[in-house]
């Protein structure tokens, strides 16, 4: 099984942005415990970050056909990109949108996720730990299509 864990802007500041809302661990430890994770549940895995939306696109274009799913948290991405949406929707790899922070006890137009209408799940306001949750109910959800 291969999964993509797609990150967009400013994931990469992880540990230097606002560690209030995104807390004080690095991008560094977040890739980590995605590659933990999907070693222990035996996933083979890419981890892609970006800080610009036509590389996102590209990426989640060139998965189709190699990867069994998908996990993204298109940042600032997730509130006004519809070509994000339309790429995840044209390739049909199941995809699981993640967020740091709980984007529903904040600002107003953070309340709109364009790329979580393409999704099978969100799991947002888990820190880090959201991936790992996602990378694992990602598995039993491709699992269940496959069986």
């Amino acid at each position: 099984m291969k999964f993509l864990i797609i990150n967009g802007p400013n994931i990469n500041m992880l540990g230097l942005r606002e560690p209030g809302i995104y807390g004080s661990q690095n991008y560094a430890a977040l890739e980590s415990l995605v590659r933990e994770t999907c070693a222990a549940e035996g996933i083979e895995a890419e981890i892609f970050q970006s800080n610009h939306e036509g590389a996102i696109v590209d990426k989640i274009q060139q998965a189709y056909g190699h990867y069994h799913g998908i996990v993204i948290n298109p940042a600032a991405y997730t509130h006004t990109s519809i070509a994000i949406l339309d790429s995840l929707k044209a390739v049909a790899i199941p995809a699981v949108e993640v967020h740091i922070s709980d984007v529903r006890q904040r600002e107003g137009f953070r309340q709109v996720s364009y790329a979580g209408q393409a999704c099978a799940k969100t799991i947002m306001g888990q820190g880090i730990e959201g991936y790992r949750l996602g990378i694992l109910w990602l598995k039993g959800y491709v699992e269940g299509l496959e069986g």
